[in-house]
């Protein structure tokens, strides 16, 4: 058996044991959630971290406050000086998605030092640091990305020499996104029949995407496919690409789940999206950090696994779309 599958039955193992010796004096935890910058996929993760809380709140008649927290822009400065707010408050545990691990370490370091138990997200934490992880393969993600947009090339634009593609980058310091950025560099450069031919930055804004993906349309009318690495990249690169009037001309394997992108692969202006599952991972940062407040190691690391959404998946109505 497993090891995760084991962990998995020894939680179940203890919620009924709190079940069958029933509640003396309820406890009230509140879990701070810090991530990267404002923006909707957080929006996901909070949204699972606070069903998990109402899951533990039914299971041990303890109360579980989920207090949200997030820097105005994408900035390990602003990210440190909330992490160090929240401190403050002596909450039972944080839970981060980490902007640069070696420029958060020192804010790290000091709230464990007092005893705050930290959880990180969608991230790797500082080396060194043993801290469990809660988030999913970024390299086997990307990679997937990386061939479907190879065999989507070549299924529509067969016979050709070389396919020009372009990489969309998030913020640089970000583990996730330099891990993914890294990936799509060297699995293009290993196949000769593809072409970096431009690349850009949109620091986990639709916007910056939006505008760095019409420069590249711009200075390269003959491009063939873009790959983005964030949440808010694909959506910004599909706008673009319908700006441009290139729709089924430049193609665009996505990233994530938000609304916007299921419009835009529903329109057929993206073909697909490879996603992580926010809503899986705030759930699991929320249970670890129970878990540690009562005495249990979690693991080391905690992988939520990634799905291929494609056009046949998505509701009518994508406000319906129920996410993982």
């Amino acid at each position: 058996m497993k090891r995760g599958t084991l962990w998995v039955l020894g939680i179940c193992a203890l919620m009924f044991l709190t079940l069958a010796i029933g509640v003396v004096g309820a406890k009230e935890y509140r879990f701070v959630i810090v991530p990267k910058v404002v923006h909707p996929w957080f929006d996901k993760v909070t949204q699972g971290a606070k069903e998990m809380a109402a899951f533990l709140e039914s299971v041990t008649g303890d109360k579980f406050v989920i207090d949200y927290r997030a820097p105005s822009t994408a900035s390990v400065v602003e990210q440190n000086r909330i992490l160090e707010q929240a401190a403050a408050t002596k909450p039972n545990g944080i839970t981060i998605d980490l902007l640069d691990a070696e420029g958060n370490r020192p804010v790290l370091e000091a709230i464990l030092e007092r005893g705050i138990p930290i959880v990180v997200f969608d991230s790797y934490p500082p080396e060194g640091m043993e801290l469990t992880m809660v988030h999913n393969d970024f390299v086997a993600q990307q990679i997937e990305a990386c061939e479907r947009l190879l065999k989507l090339m070549k299924e529509k634009k067969p016979g050709k020499e070389k396919y020009k593609v372009a990489l969309i980058e998030g913020v640089p310091t970000a583990p996730n996104h330099k891990i993914r950025f890294e990936t799509s560099k060297k699995f293009f450069a290993e196949h000769p029949e593809v072409e970096i031919v431009a690349t850009g930055v949109d620091n986990d804004s639709i916007e910056q995407a939006q505008k760095q993906t019409a420069s590249i349309i711009a200075a390269h009318p003959d491009l063939d496919g873009i790959i983005a690495h964030n949440a808010a990249g694909p959506i910004g690169v599909g706008l673009a690409i319908k700006e441009a009037g290139k729709t089924g001309e430049i193609l665009h394997v996505g990233l994530d789940d938000l609304d916007q992108l299921l419009e835009l692969i529903k329109e057929g202006v993206v073909d697909s999206s490879v996603s992580t599952k926010p809503k899986m991972q705030g759930m699991y940062a929320v249970l670890c950090l129970w878990l540690q407040n009562n005495g249990f190691h979690t693991p080391k690391v905690i992988d939520t696994g990634y799905v291929v959404i494609t056009k046949d998946m998505i509701p009518e109505n994508v406000k319906d779309w129920k996410g993982f």
